[in-house]
């Protein structure tokens, strides 16, 4: 499943940077998560409940960056066991340009589950998903402090 989208974010690509790195930030933006920790330089630790509709699994598992290009782009890749349910993964490219006084940020995910989760059926996990990523960019500004704007276009570049 493929998922993302563009956004313009008021401020400036530095501070848009720290807070993508910020574990505060990203714990209030993070719709359901309980914790999420660095556990190295480029190696986060979660755990978050995740609202499937008929069911909320709290997925525990651990995120890695790659590609990483400071205050301009890097690769999240994750997995995460959501207990009886199975196992989740995907692996998402961020990257941030100026915008003026602004940051463009795109976002284009990819993901996958296996087990139960598969029998709920694809249509439920990516309407999920996307809501999760909506609900994560509304979180994020209001945590950073900034105004989010989703737009749209080609997801392939800022």
């Amino acid at each position: 499943m493929d998922f993302g989208g563009r956004y313009r974010i008021a401020a400036p690509r530095i501070a848009v940077w720290a807070a993508l790195n910020d574990t505060e930030v990203l714990k209030a933006a993070v719709p359901g998560c309980h914790r999420i920790d660095w556990i190295s330089e480029t190696a986060l630790d979660l755990e978050i409940k995740v609202n499937l509709g008929v069911v909320q699994p709290v997925f525990k598992g651990g995120l890695e960056l790659s590609g990483i290009v400071p205050a301009e782009r890097y690769t999240l890749s994750g997995k995460g066991k959501g207990g009886l349910l199975g196992l989740a993964e995907g692996s998402a490219d961020i990257i941030l340009a100026d915008a003026g006084a602004a940051t463009l940020m795109v976002f284009a995910a990819r993901g996958g589950a296996s087990g139960q989760i598969m029998r709920l059926g694809k249509a439920i996990i990516g309407n999920s998903a996307q809501k999760v990523i909506d609900g994560f960019f509304e979180r994020f500004g209001a945590a950073m402090g900034a105004t989010v704007t989703p737009l749209e276009g080609d997801l392939t570049s800022p």
